[in-house]
């Protein structure tokens, strides 16, 4: 679903990346957004190593993913997603309850739980005695395990952009080797077997794959 129709959204991401952030680059959030919503959209992509003032005049921290439909620009992957998933209700119930509870659950994941797994792992890197984040992160976790314990999905018993983008903030291997969450794991592993995820993560890969071949030439 990766056409070049200029009327389509664009999912801007980088030209090339290291093998380690492959699979993890936000850019994936939102192809698989519409991969699930069934949208059209291409995915076009800026220098990673020369970050120029183009790329900063559409995401002022050098970052990605940016998105474009057609006048309206967005940068941040949760701002991006919320965007698409007024496009759909595959992703966004129209029950005005049900999209509250959806939009809360979206910014839960983007602020309650990455806010502290990211610094949690950029602190772990130094290999301190101890990680004086862990109990923080474990905290948070506790509380998903005792919802996802109760139930299958966050919102409207079904699959909505809330579980997308909170099994994208879980499923770095080092968040779950953390502790033994066994609700929160056969959450992540439900809806990391969806199609539409297996084909956003293999779309992702590919893309920074062809681009080792450009620079090896």
């Amino acid at each position: 679903m990766n056409q070049t129709a200029p009327e389509q959204l664009t999912i801007w991401t980088f030209d090339w990346v290291p093998e380690g952030p492959r699979g993890y680059v936000r850019d994936l959030r939102l192809r698989w957004a519409c991969e699930e919503a069934g949208l059209s959209y291409r995915v076009g992509s800026v220098p990673f190593e020369d970050r120029g003032a183009e790329h900063r005049a559409m995401q002022p921290f050098g970052q990605v993913p940016y998105l474009t439909d057609g006048d309206v620009s967005l940068f941040e992957s949760g701002a991006c997603l919320l965007h698409l998933s007024e496009k759909s209700e595959t992703l966004m119930p129209r029950e005005r309850a049900l999209r509250a509870e959806t939009l809360s659950w979206v910014l839960a994941a983007l602020n309650s739980v990455e806010m502290v797994s990211v610094p949690w792992w950029f602190v772990g890197l130094s290999s301190p005695p101890e990680n004086p984040l862990e109990g923080w992160l474990r905290a948070r976790l506790t509380v998903l395990e005792d919802v996802l314990t109760a139930r299958d999905w966050l919102v409207d018993d079904r699959f909505t952009a809330a579980d997308l983008i909170m099994a994208d903030v879980l499923r770095p291997p080092w968040i779950r080797a953390i502790g033994d969450y066994p609700a929160t794991e056969a959450y992540i592993n439900r809806i990391c077997a969806r199609p539409a995820f297996a084909k956003a993560h293999a779309d992702q890969i590919a893309h920074f794959s062809r681009a080792d071949e450009t620079r090896e030439a």
